[in-house]
């Protein structure tokens, strides 16, 4: 199993590494370009086609070097249709309730083919069968995971990084509780990640585009409930929200922001992690690491609590919840005023 794993991450990771620059090409094709704007980072037009990379090498390097099921069917299905629909928004631009609509059938794919949230953690001890009501956690969850990698994609490399830690945090989790068909999805997804990073890291010369962050969301959170989600350990619901940490979070403090100060939630603004820290002073590399670092330091928290009971892992979550509350105000996410570089330094950064 183990040499199988190390090839189809080798084989996702050649394959995407091989696909990019084609990919970068295929931009010219429908002027696929990201355009600076108010709330890009980027000077110049960045092609936006990188999602086509990754969804082919995880697809391909998947395909040829496992046997298939039912649920597998599903997930190739909506990864399938989900990239498609990316694809479609990066070209035309189509209008947000669209895309939800089109999430919201994505997910249902999954139901479908048998893939959904079947019971939860209770925190007084044992576990809820959801039933029926399995069906709308599961439509919430995907769309959910689904929406934050794409609202984390604000910086050359941060969402493929901080997913690749993602990724990876959950195949471990996966390997810990012997469920193998999550633990290959997790290898694949991360070798085309970090074949892709190569060029994504700053400066950008590709983006992966909501093609790109949309299917990359939509395969973590199928791994989460085919891996994490489905072990019968008391802390189901912990690991996953810790390992997919940073973009939960992150979108979970921008409604909040939004809602506080009466904006419109699905409004975008300057407000996210990566523009506080560019605000503060820190540079385009050093913001990514230190959310790099976030990220994994989440990560871990979730591999130690995968392996505690109940009643030590909520302490521990609650812990590094708290941590996370605390770092994101000192960092002012919850205030709408984007503090200059010269007043962070006077501050005291």
């Amino acid at each position: 199993m183990i040499k199988k794993l190390v090839l189809i991450f080798i084989t996702s990771l050649i394959i995407s590494y091989i696909l990019t620059p084609l990919a970068k090409k295929i931009a010219y094709f429908f002027d696929g370009f990201d355009h600076p704007s108010q709330r890009r980072v980027n000077t110049r037009p960045i092609p936006n086609t990188g999602g086509i990379a990754i969804f082919v090498s995880f697809i391909l390097s998947y395909y040829f070097f496992n046997t298939h099921s039912i649920s597998t069917y599903g997930i190739m299905a909506g990864s399938a249709f989900i990239f498609g629909l990316g694809l479609v928004d990066d070209i035309y631009e189509i209008s947000p309730l669209i895309k939800l609509l089109g999430q919201i059938a994505a997910a249902a794919i999954l139901i479908f083919f048998g893939v959904q949230i079947q019971f939860i953690t209770n925190p007084l001890g044992g576990i809820i069968y959801l039933g029926y009501f399995g069906i709308p956690v599961t439509i919430i969850w995907v769309v959910g995971i689904t929406n934050t990698v794409n609202l984390i994609d604000g910086l050359d490399g941060l969402a493929a990084g901080i997913s690749i830690i993602a990724t990876m945090t959950l195949f471990f989790v996966a390997i810990q509780e012997y469920r193998f068909i999550p633990a290959i999805l997790a290898i694949a997804l991360a070798g085309s990640l970090v074949g892709f990073l190569k060029y994504n890291f700053h400066p950008a010369e590709i983006f992966m585009g909501d093609s790109g962050s949309m299917f990359i969301g939509y395969i973590l959170s199928a791994i989460s409930i085919t891996g994490a989600l489905k072990s019968a350990a008391a802390v189901t619901l912990i690991v996953p929200i810790l390992a997919l940490g940073i973009p939960i979070f992150d979108t979970i403090f921008a409604i909040v922001r939004r809602i506080y100060h009466d904006k419109p939630i699905g409004k975008a603004d300057r407000g996210h992690i990566h523009h506080r820290l560019l605000a503060l002073g820190w540079s385009h590399r050093q913001a990514v690491i230190i959310v790099y670092g976030s990220s994994i330091f989440l990560g871990t928290t979730a591999l130690i609590i995968n392996g505690l009971d109940i009643k030590n892992g909520m302490i521990l979550f609650g812990l590094a919840v708290a941590g996370v509350i605390y770092g994101a105000w000192r960092l002012g996410i919850f205030s709408t005023e984007i503090p200059t570089e010269s007043k962070a330094w006077d501050e005291g950064k």
